[in-house]
């Protein structure tokens, strides 16, 4: 009896890991070549930190990350005055060279290490190493572990708790080093630090006020505080905070935001009412992969009330398929650049064995190289995600 039930068990376990092979070599056939030909183009671009950009109307120092509001503009009346808001309207004079910096180093930490995935080659790891000790190790060009500066306004603010949204960049980043630790071929003292660096972000993400303002502003700010919490503390080991946002995405996140028709109320009544859906969904999504486990299956939680991603998707999904059936008001920007390669549908497709999403998904245009459509994105080497499970 005992052998019989070693044995059920055993097969159990090589058919969960024959599945998850089975999810990435699916994922690996449709992305292989615009992984490779991207971290071809990575493989000899120099780091470039916070340090390089000074952010003449930050009051912080050039270690410090710094972002305007996108929405806010000069007073037209009074040129010299605070700003005023313009909801869903950005404005191009804002200074985001730091923001960009952040996304590229997302990209090039997302493609070099997806080739890694791919190749099993050290070069892409090797590539990528300079990278990460620029921004997290070496004291001449890293950047200080908090967000103090995010989002400023001018005339109002020096950075704002809404700010804490720039650095969703930063999650496929702690994947690739997650990556890295597991090839275990570089030295551990740099792998040691920059997970540091990472576990000082997390403690100012839970304790500062801006951190327990953006984690309960009520929306698609607090899912991705959600998301950057789980990611880090995945990274950090940190299990408390994992267990933390599993009960948060529970208890919080998805009966507060999602309606019991899977629709998200507080995006639909913004300026960009597509644009936000996809977005939220795209980042409770994401953040469920980050916490799923046999152990605690969250893609597949149901609140009390109904509430799922399984109902988000079954709502948004006729509407990713054929936007003009969109029956909503279109977003007042970027409406033509929607959808994209949405990653609640591939990770739907993966955890709810749905094989129309994920053939959805496959022939959905690739992300633009659009600023606001970038920004909105932070799963871009979906193959990262399906490793860390």
């Amino acid at each position: 009896m005992k052998i019989r039930r070693f044995c059920f068990a055993f097969s159990c376990v090589l058919l969960f890991l024959s599945c998850r092979q089975t999810d990435f070599e699916r994922l690996e056939a449709v992305v292989k070549d615009q992984v490779m030909a991207d971290a071809a183009k990575y493989l000899d671009v120099k780091p470039v930190t916070v340090t390089a950009s000074i952010a003449p109307r930050s009051a912080g120092t050039k270690h410090d990350f710094y972002s305007e509001g996108d929405y806010w503009w000069p007073n037209p009346k009074y040129p010299d005055s605070a700003y005023i808001r313009k909801d869903g309207l950005s404005n191009p004079d804002n200074f985001v060279a730091h923001r960009q910096a952040m996304i590229r180093l997302s990209q090039i930490s997302g493609a070099l290490a997806s080739a890694y995935l791919i190749t099993n080659d050290t070069l892409y790891l090797n590539k990528l190493m300079p990278h990460l000790r620029a921004w997290f190790v070496n004291e001449a060009t890293k950047m200080n572990p908090h967000l103090l500066y995010a989002q400023a306004i001018k005339g109002r603010v020096t950075g704002r708790g809404i700010g804490i949204i720039d650095t969703i960049h930063l999650i496929e980043v702690a994947l690739a080093v997650q990556v890295i630790e597991s090839a275990k071929q570089f030295p551990q003292q740099d792998v040691k630090t920059i997970k540091s660096w990472f576990s000082s972000c997390l403690e100012w993400l839970i304790t500062h006020e801006y951190g327990l303002k953006e984690r309960n502003n009520g929306n698609n700010h607090s899912t991705c505080w959600a998301m950057q919490v789980a990611a880090f503390a995945r990274l950090t080991g940190n299990r408390k905070q994992i267990e933390f946002c599993s009960a948060f995405y529970k208890k919080e996140l998805l009966p507060n935001q999602m309606s019991t028709d899977g629709s998200f109320p507080k995006e639909l009544s913004r300026t960009k009412p597509y644009g936000y859906s996809l977005f939220n969904l795209d980042a409770m999504v994401s953040l469920a992969q980050l916490l799923n486990s046999k152990e605690d299956n969250v893609f597949r939680y149901e609140a009390p009330e109904g509430q799922s991603l399984t109902l988000g998707l079954k709502f948004l999904y006729p509407y990713i398929k054929d936007k003009n059936s969109w029956p909503y008001q279109k977003d007042v920007m970027y409406w033509k650049d929607w959808p994209t390669k949405q990653p609640s549908l591939l990770f739907g497709a993966f955890q709810l064995q749905n094989s129309q999403y994920f053939k959805t998904w496959s022939k959905l245009p690739p992300i633009p190289n659009k600023p606001e459509i970038l920004r909105n994105m932070p799963v871009r080497y979906p193959l990262l995600w399906v490793f860390s499970e």
